[in-house]
């Protein structure tokens, strides 16, 4: 019979460091949102890649940071807790902020795991100079398996790190079906589609208080996918600045979400969205069951 193998591998790092974007290009195709604020990722998402017969199921995490209210310790919580579960850590760093503090702390947490990784991420943004003393660094810190260097958008080193990856996978039956595949649930994969363009039309500190919710999806006679989606917001405040003047902010977003949809999924839809206030949604545990994350 012949031999399978499978095996978990956890992406951790600092906010912005590119995990989603790097597993987003190891997919070859969108799994995870992406933002260039920080703390995007909320919930921890699996992605299943087949590299030959091994099996590597990649864990995207939320931004290691010091959190400072119950979403953030749950977040965090959730990235270093699918730290211990897993076969191999890929810890990826941002070449162009260096080692910081985060950094030296990740890795003090990380260090005695048995398979640790590291990935340099857009080395093309900066110098071979500069990058050598970083290396050197590191080599200090831990005894990682191998260090790689890296550009998650530009797909440049992702295939040689794939498969020295796939070298520490350990025998084992498939734990899921042999194709690549997420298993982001489909209602939460659309609110976070809406959730990315909050994210990119709303420059305040307000996403970071945004939640979106789909609560209902249906397809009606013609084979159109009907979304009904909530965004809950903590004040009338925000509600007005996600609405815009005369509603163009909401339909902006509306607009943009939709499209994506259709685009990722290949259908036709129609996204109804609808602005709420919920005070307390931050102290609510079903709304952190519903990301995947634990209500402490």
């Amino acid at each position: 019979m012949k031999k399978t193998y499978s095996g978990f591998i956890a992406i951790i790092g600092p906010t912005n460091a590119g995990k989603s974007t790097l597993l987003n290009q190891i997919m070859g195709r969108k799994v995870s949102i992406v933002s260039h604020k920080v703390q995007t990722t909320r919930t921890r998402l699996r992605a299943i890649k087949m590299v030959g017969d091994k099996q590597l199921i990649f864990v995207d995490t939320p931004g290691v940071f010091k959190p400072a209210r119950r979403l953030d310790r749950a977040m965090v919580s959730a990235a270093m807790s699918a730290m211990d579960e897993a076969d191999a850590v890929l810890l990826l760093i941002d070449a162009q902020k260096g080692i910081t503090q985060t950094v030296r702390d990740l890795v003090e947490k990380i260090k005695d795991h048995s398979n640790l990784f590291v990935a340099l991420n857009k080395v093309d943004a900066i110098s071979k100079t500069d990058l050598l003393p970083m290396v050197a660094r590191l080599t200090n810190m831990a005894s990682f398996n191998e260090i790689f260097m890296i550009s998650a958008l530009k797909n440049d080193g992702i295939n040689q790190m794939l498969k020295s990856l796939a070298n520490v996978i350990p025998e084992s039956p498939y734990l899921f079906d042999a194709t690549d595949a997420s298993d982001v649930p489909d209602m939460l994969y659309l609110s976070e589609l809406t959730r990315e363009k909050i994210y990119k039309y709303i420059h305040q500190e307000l996403p970071y208080h945004i939640n979106v919710v789909t609560e209902k999806v249906e397809t009606d006679n013609e084979g159109v996918l009907e979304i009904y989606q909530k965004i809950v917001v903590k004040n009338q405040a925000h509600k007005k600045i996600v609405i815009g003047r005369n509603g163009e902010q909401l339909k902006k977003i509306g607009t943009a979400a939709r499209l994506d949809i259709q685009n990722q999924w290949g259908v036709n839809a129609r996204l109804h969205l609808f602005v709420r206030v919920e005070e307390n949604w931050e102290e609510t545990a079903e709304n952190y069951t519903d990301q995947g994350l634990e209500f402490k």
